[in-house]
């Protein structure tokens, strides 16, 4: 019983809900088609001439006409009241609610569709922008005027100017496309497609885009830019380049008032200038304090003809002076680097481009050849992307691989390594020298274990092997037979071989030391 109720319910609903539906949806559709007519306000003078056309008023001098709430005003004009069409000629004049203000040479305006198409010296003003083309569509209905002859729209202090483009006159927002340009005081944009908002005064833009600022020039795809905040964020692979340096990322948002940007997602930073690549996953830009920061599998790749160099830590900071030449480069944490005639590891490092010198800091090592090299900090001294010298700070320590378990070792206060064509070729041990070396012959064979101590060493190398050392001041060695020096005393105090740690390729540069 309750259910056949319900369905009486129901039924009883729909048959009192469909004719209200019904009566809405057509008076709805009859007040969006309402037929009103163009009313006559003023004209000097009236012709009619039936065996003409009966249907058309010819109208001349200071003509002024109405429909709704729309304003027409022309030194003269044709209306045909019965298909409601409206030709009008000199000085024509469109306000639409008083805020809208369309001027043109010539109107062809259909009063049913509410569509009007105004031809030469076209001007439209509202509030927010002034449109100047030669060729105009405005409907009345939609808001929308468009042009596909070229305009120019001025907006505060933006200039925007396209082969064809679409104004929504109630939302204020120009849809551009082809041959865009915008211009402010700031920079020049050219794009294929660009969306203006004049309220917001933000630009959003698809399609190849060049962008020219004061110092620097993007190119991107797919973004927007505030013409007010300076804010610019850009996706899709943009650049940005400014002097020799030139950022690509997937995605960059940038302020142009601050200079602060921020990068993110396979990330390269190029300096032409200094032969160095830059890349990670995250970077933030200070522009005006010359600072880059990247981070997430960063990346610092020197190269010249011969090699590169490739570079990671766990943050890579770049400082760039006022011309954007980049000043220096300093690196924290998990340092390792890979170059096939160097390799090294070290808690920081700094590189200054004013001196071409890498400065190692806290626990640094580094490979070369058979050589391992220690200190309580390094400085590399370069020379045209060449390395030149390199200095060794306090316990100064080089350990050289002779077998798999003996080695040549030697100690000292301080040690400066001299390099040719990127190969070390001698080293100069001052203050508390040590070594022990292990002594062959031309045929590889053993003659004995040389330990020794002076105030000064000079080593030679060559081929990344040593091949001699002299003693200087207060020189005492001792060549003991392999059976007569114990394990103890083949090592030098402070000795530790950290092969297992040396980066074997550019790829090795990313393990982690446990």
């Amino acid at each position: 019983m309750y259910k056949k109720n319900l369905q009486q319910s129901v039924h009883i609903s729909w048959r009192f809900l469909l004719p209200v539906l019904l009566f809405w949806l057509i008076s709805t559709a009859g007040f969006a088609q309402r037929k009103t007519r163009i009313h006559i306000l003023h004209a000097d003078h009236y012709y009619y001439n039936a065996r003409f056309n009966k249907n058309i008023t010819q109208l001349i001098g200071h003509v002024r006409l109405k429909q709704d709430s729309t304003l027409f005003i022309c030194d003269s004009a044709y209306l045909n009241d019965k298909v409601r069409n409206l030709d009008a000629f000199g000085h024509v004049h469109i306000n639409v609610n008083d805020t809208l203000n369309i001027y043109g040479d010539r109107l062809h305006y259909n009063g049913k569709t509410r569509i009007g198409e105004l031809f030469g010296h076209v001007k439209l003003e509202d509030p927010k922008a002034v449109l100047t083309t030669e060729h105009l569509v405005y409907n009345r209905i939609t808001g929308i005027a468009f042009y596909d002859v070229g305009g120019t729209i001025v907006s505060d202090s933006n200039v925007l100017k396209s082969q064809r483009g679409d104004y929504d006159t109630r939302n204020k927002i120009f849809y551009f496309k082809k041959n865009v340009v915008l211009t402010n005081p700031d920079q020049v944009t050219h794009a294929d497609t660009l969306i203006y908002h004049t309220i917001t005064r933000t630009a959003y833009f698809k399609g190849p885009t060049l962008i020219q600022g004061n110092h620097s020039t993007v190119q991107c795809v797919d973004g927007w830019y505030n013409t007010i905040s300076g804010m610019v964020q850009m996706r899709k692979r943009p650049e940005i380049a400014s002097g020799e340096q030139q950022l690509t990322a997937d995605s960059i948002y940038y302020n142009n008032h601050t200079g602060f940007g921020r990068a993110m997602g396979s990330i390269q930073v190029l300096d032409t200038l200094h032969s160095l690549l830059i890349k990670g996953r995250l970077a933030e830009i200070w522009n005006n304090r010359g600072v880059t920061f990247v981070t997430d599998s960063a990346v610092a790749i020197t190269y010249d003809q011969q090699d590169s160099m490739f570079l990671h830590a766990d943050t890579l900071w770049v400082y760039f002076d006022r011309k954007h030449h980049a000043k220096k480069m300093l690196a924290y944490h998990s340092v390792r680097f890979y170059r096939t005639d160097l390799q090294g590891m070290c808690d920081s490092l700094a590189y200054a481009v004013s001196d071409s010198t890498i400065r190692l800091y806290h626990t640094p090592v580094l490979w070369t050849g058979k050589n391992q090299l220690t200190a309580d900090s390094i400085f590399i001294v370069t020379h045209n992307n060449q390395l030149d010298s390199l200095t060794m700070f306090n316990t100064a320590f080089i350990i050289s691989s002779d077998t798999l378990d003996n080695y040549n070792q030697i100690k000292g206060r301080n040690m400066t390594g001299y390099f040719h064509h990127n190969q070390i070729y001698k080293v100069k041990v001052d203050g508390n020298a040590q070594s022990v070396y292990w002594v062959r012959g031309d045929d590889k064979h053993l003659i004995g274990i040389n330990k020794a101590e002076a105030s000064y060493m000079v080593i030679k190398v060559k081929n990344n092997q040593i091949k001699a050392i002299n003693y200087v001041e207060q020189a005492s060695e001792t060549m003991y037979p392999e059976k007569d020096l114990p394990p103890e005393g083949r090592i030098l105090k402070g000795f530790s071989w950290m092969g297992k740690w040396r980066p074997r390729s550019k790829y090795d540069i990313f393990r982690k030391q446990e």
